[in-house]
C-alpha cells in the first residue's frame, strides 16, 4: 500500500508518497506544473509490486512547506538542490527517474550531478528538446528577453481554474478525466502568496532551455536506458520532444498515447505496464 510522510530537508518539511519493498530498484517519480505527487496516484499501486517507488512534492507544490519568496528563491536550481538532498536523506543510491513537465529539467539535473545514480529514464512529456516546445513557448521566449511587470502579470492566467481544468482536459476524449486531479491542484494554486513563486518559475524556465544543450550531452556521453511516452495531444510539449530522443539515444524506446499533457489520468495502466516491460528488458 502506499504510505504518507513528511520530512525536514533544509527548513522545508517534504511531503511524498511511498510504496513497495525498499529492497528492490527504487523508481522516483518527479512531478510537474501545476500539480504534485497525487498525479501518481493510480500509477503508484501498478509498479510498486516490483518496485520501491518514491513520490515527492516540491516546495510551493502539494503538501510540501511553500515558503515566503522572501526567504527562499523559486528557481529550479533551487528546487532542484532540495529534491537531491530529499534523495541523499533517505539514501537512494541507484534509481529509475520519472519525469514530467517541471520534473524533466529537475531530473536531469540530478542525472547530470550523479549520473552513476541513473539507472533508466522515463519521460512522460518531460521535453529536454526545442523540438518539443509548443507555440506558446515562443511567446515566452520573447518576453524572457525583454521582461516587464505587465508581461509577468499576463502568465497569471497559466493558473487561472479554467486554464488548469483544460490543462487535464485538452487532447482527451469527452469523459475519460476525473475532475479529482485537477480540481486538487486549482486549490494548491489559489493559496495566498503562490502566484508570485509561480510567476518567478515560469521566468525561471528560461534557464531549463538553455541547460537543454547540457541535458543531451549527458544522454549521448551517458547512454541511459530511456523510455519516453507521451501524450500526443499536448499542445504544451508536443510530441517531436519524444521523437527527439532519438538523434541521442538510437536505442529509446517511444510511444505516443492517444492522451494530452496529462497522459496518467487516461492510461495510468498501459504507461504502468510500459514502464514494467521497459525496465524489466533493461534488467532492473
Amino acid at each position: 500500500m502506499t504510505t504518507y510522510h513528511f520530512i525536514e530537508i533544509k527548513g522545508i518539511n517534504v511531503f511524498y508518497r511511498k510504496a513497495g519493498d525498499p529492497k528492490r530498484p527504487v523508481i522516483l517519480l518527479l512531478h510537474g506544473f501545476p500539480t504534485s505527487s497525487h498525479m501518481f496516484r493510480e500509477l503508484i499501486p501498478i509498479l510498486a509490486n516490483d518496485y520501491y517507488v518514491i513520490a515527492p512534492d516540491y516546495p510551493g507544490f502539494g503538501n510540501t512547506t511553500s515558503p515566503d519568496r522572501e526567504k527562499f528563491e523559486y528557481t529550479f536550481d533551487h528546487i532542484t538542490e532540495i529534491v537531491a538532498a530529499f534523495v541523499d536523506r533517505l539514501s537512494l543510491k541507484k534509481y529509475a527517474l520519472y519525469v514530467f513537465d517541471y520534473g524533466a529539467p529537475i531530473g536531469f539535473r540530478l542525472a547530470m550531478k550523479h549520473p552513476e545514480r541513473v539507472a533508466a529514464i522515463i519521460s512522460q512529456n518531460g521535453n529536454i528538446y526545442r523540438e518539443g516546445l509548443g507555440e506558446k513557448w515562443a511567446k515566452r521566449e520573447d518576453d524572457w528577453k525583454n521582461p516587464t511587470q505587465e508581461k509577468r502579470d499576463s502568465y497569471r492566467t497559466a493558473f487561472a481554474p479554467e486554464t488548469i481544468k483544460n490543462q487535464y482536459l485538452d487532447g482527451t476524449q469527452n469523459n475519460q478525466v476525473s475532475p479529482d486531479g485537477y480540481t486538487l491542484d486549482i486549490a494548491y494554486m489559489s493559496r495566498p502568496g503562490n502566484d508570485e513563486k509561480q510567476l518567478d518559475l515560469i521566468f525561471d524556465y528560461q534557464n531549463n532551455v538553455k541547460l537543454y544543450p547540457a541535458f543531451q550531452q549527458y544522454l549521448r556521453e551517458q547512454q541511459p536506458p530511456l523510455l519516453a511516452v507521451w501524450g500526443k495531444n499536448d499542445v504544451s510539449f508536443i510530441p517531436q520532444g519524444a521523437l527527439a530522443f532519438k538523434k541521442d539515444l538510437p536505442d529509446s524506446e517511444i510511444h505516443l498515447l492517444d492522451s494530452g499533457h496529462f497522459a496518467l489520468e487516461t492510461h495510468a495502466n498501459e504507461i504502468g505496464r510500459l514502464i514494467l516491460n521497459f525496465l524489466k528488458n533493461n534488467g532492473i
